[in-house]
């Protein structure tokens, strides 16, 4: 697994980010960040280019189908010790040992994306997460992340290799 120690708090992400270990993650052209309560907008090196690579394709997908301009919405990324025992009492999902924790994993949501569409049908949406599960499904198989389908959270949580 790529990544960095885990950190205990801000400060130790602040430290890491200094040392260039971590790289902020902004709302942009292929995604949208979510207001993150349980995590900081900061990856790896690694995963940010995962993250930009799984927007891309997954935008030049849509695009075919009449949905320019959508794009993913990430709910989740690097995570505190600290944020983890709080996160614990909301989410099952919440692990002492997740990837998260290492600055290399993200969860892109598949129940809610950015519309540019005025009117947007349930079909789209279906349509959405389908695409958006391919693109993540044929980065699996090139070996480039490691993917789970979290059901209750409604997220894809990725790690990159």
């Amino acid at each position: 697994m790529t990544g960095v120690g885990k950190s205990t708090d801000a400060n130790d992400i602040d430290e890491k980010v200094s040392d260039r270990q971590l790289f902020r993650v902004k709302s942009g052209r292929y995604y949208k960040i979510e207001n993150l309560t349980y995590s900081y907008p900061y990856l790896t090196r690694n995963s940010k280019m995962l993250l930009d690579e799984i927007g891309k394709r997954f935008r030049k997908k849509v695009k075919r189908e009449g949905l320019k301009g959508s794009r993913l919405i990430v709910t989740s990324m690097t995570r505190t010790t600290e944020l983890v025992k709080g996160l614990g009492r909301t989410n099952i999902n919440a692990s002492d040992n997740s990837p998260h924790l290492h600055g290399n994993a993200f969860d892109i949501s598949y129940s809610s994306f950015s519309f540019i569409k005025l009117h947007v049908t349930d079909c789209d949406k279906w349509y959405m997460k389908e695409a958006l599960a391919e693109v993540i499904c044929l980065m699996k198989e090139e070996q480039k992340c490691w993917a789970t389908y979290e059901r209750q959270q409604g997220c894809f949580h990725v790690v990159s290799r």
